[in-house]
């Protein structure tokens, strides 16, 4: 994974009046936490940080006051409306230091005909890898799968250097059986049956 370099700078004014005038100037409240230290509170310019978090688990060498920090996103909160970024935790990390993460899930193939349906019960498989080379993520085959089928954790294959941090036998993705439609109960059915049958009303004689 390569690293994305981005400036940033340190910040001493907080609260939600100090967030709305960084925003405001195009840049992304942000918290550097890890390794026992103090959190760091800084400001990283908006365009660039959303590009960079376009990647999942996406390295990057902050720089600030002259000096490189790497960090990985840990929580990102944006904008429920608009969808712009709010704030953003950071979690700083060191080359060959292992970290837990969440990478994708990608399902590929066509599964058995019968219209079943593909259900994500992890939408992202909990990993540890080392913190220069997280994987962007996993493909899982589905192929000619039927109603019923399961792919484990423990059946995915792993980019060398990854492990699971979830149990093996957790279930990532499963096979669920198309539903039938609802027949219509009897009830129903001579309700519209008779309906069907009622003649039309006659007008009245004295109309005629």
């Amino acid at each position: 994974m390569s690293e994305v370099k981005i400036p940033a700078a340190l910040r001493t004014e907080f609260g939600k009046g100090a967030a709305r005038r960084i925003r405001r100037a195009d840049q992304v409240p942000a918290v550097i936490y890890g390794h026992g230290a103090e959190p760091k509170h800084v400001s990283v310019p908006g365009h660039e940080l959303l590009l960079a978090l376009r990647t999942a688990n996406v390295l990057i060498s902050l720089e600030i006051d002259g000096k490189s920090e790497l960090v990985i996103p840990k929580a990102v909160q944006r904008d429920p409306i608009k969808g712009f970024l709010e704030h953003v935790d950071l979690l700083s990390v060191k080359r060959g230091e292992k970290v837990n993460v969440e990478i994708p899930v990608t399902a590929e193939g066509e599964l058995a005909p019968g219209g079943n349906l593909l259900e994500h019960v992890l939408a992202a498989l909990p990993v540890e890898a080392e913190a220069t080379h997280i994987p962007e993520g996993v493909t899982v085959s589905v192929e000619g799968l039927e109603a019923g089928a399961s792919v484990l954790a423990k059946d995915i294959a792993l980019p060398k250097g990854t492990t699971l941090a979830v149990d093996g036998d957790a279930v990532v993705i499963q096979v669920v059986a198309a539903q039938a439609e609802e027949a219509p109960e009897e009830g129903e059915e001579e309700a519209e049956g008779a309906a069907e049958e009622a003649p039309a009303d006659e007008a009245p004689a004295d109309e005629a």
